[in-house]
Order: C-alpha cells, then sequence, then structure tokens
C-alpha cells in the first residue's frame, strides 16, 4: 500500500508523533509500515538475530541500540532472515554494515549510519519494552510509517 508520511501527518497531524531527522535509508525498499516490535540493546545483537527468526507478519523492528556508533547492530545475514520471515522494515537507534547488500533486499533499514564491526555477542537486552530516542517514545503494538521524508509513530493504524 502506497503511502506518505507527509500526507499521513497532514491527515492525522494530532494523531502521529515524528522521530527528529537523524536516519538514512539502506534497505531495498525506501517506504514501509507496519506494527512495532521493539528491542533495548547496547553494542550486542544477539537479541537481534532471534527476534528476526520469527514471523515478521509486516512488522517493523525498532531497535534501541543507545545511538552507539561503534558496532553494527544489523547486518547482510540479518537482513536475509527480516525478507525471509516476513518483516516490514527495521529501524535501528545505531549503525548498520553490508549496506550494499542491504540495499538488494526487499526490506526496509533505518539506521544513523554504517560501521564495519559486529557487536559482541552476550545475549544482553530487553524485548518488547517502550523505547525512547528521536523525541519520540516506540511501544510495541504502535505503528510506524517510514519513507524519504522520516519516520512517524501512531497509536492506531492509519492504512
Amino acid at each position: 500500500m502506497s503511502f506518505q508520511t507527509a500526507d499521513l501527518c497532514d491527515t492525522h497531524d494530532q494523531a502521529v508523533r515524528v522521530v527528529e531527522p537523524m536516519f538514512r535509508s539502506f534497505g531495498g525498499k525506501s517506504a514501509f509500515h507496519g506494527p512495532i516490535t521493539t528491542l533495548k540493546l547496547f553494542e550486542d545483537n544477539t537479541l537481534v538475530r532471534s527476534t528476526l527468526e520469527t514471523p515478521g507478519n509486516g512488522r517493523v523492528l525498532v531497535i534501541d541500540g543507545g545511538g552507539s556508533k561503534r558496532y553494527a547492530m544489523v547486518g547482510d545475514q540479518l537482513g536475509v532472515l527480516a525478507v525471509k520471515n516476513g518483516w516490514a522494515g527495521i529501524v535501528v537507534y545505531g549503525c548498520i554494515r553490508d549496506s550494499k547488500a542491504i540495499g538488494g533486499m526487499d526490506v526496509g533499514v533505518f539506521a544513523l549510519g554504517t560501521h564495519p564491526r559486529k557487536t559482541v555477542k552476550k545475549g544482553v537486552g530487553d524485548t518488547d519494552v517502550p523505547v525512547t530516542f528521536g523525541g519520540v517514545t516506540f511501544t510495541p503494538g504502535e505503528y510506524l510509517y517510514a519513507d524519504e521524508d522520516g519516520v512517524i509513530v501512531s497509536a492506531t493504524a492509519l492504512l
């Protein structure tokens, strides 16, 4: 379903929260939307893998990586899992790697930037908890819409 975040803001101004402009688009899909699933992690992407191994059912994985730019939270192997398991997109408050490969995948991926180093593997983090960055709280079950103009969140589905 085609949409534009600008149009959604115009139509549903009081219902949407707009994330501060900070993300770059890396995935093969420049626009994506879906219900939110969250992870709160720091420089450890073990839970990212285990989450993307589950059926996405059109959801968007929002990863609060603490804004770290020292490691990549998502790489091409995790991108393949996202596509295979039906995730609509991934938003990373942190970095990704393998950006060229991810750019050819049928999934939306927004992140702060890229970094070639993979994360440590401790298996530490929280799943499906509210996370806050970019001036917005992302609550599991709410809806995220992302495109070339930015990222917005709504408590209810807008499409």
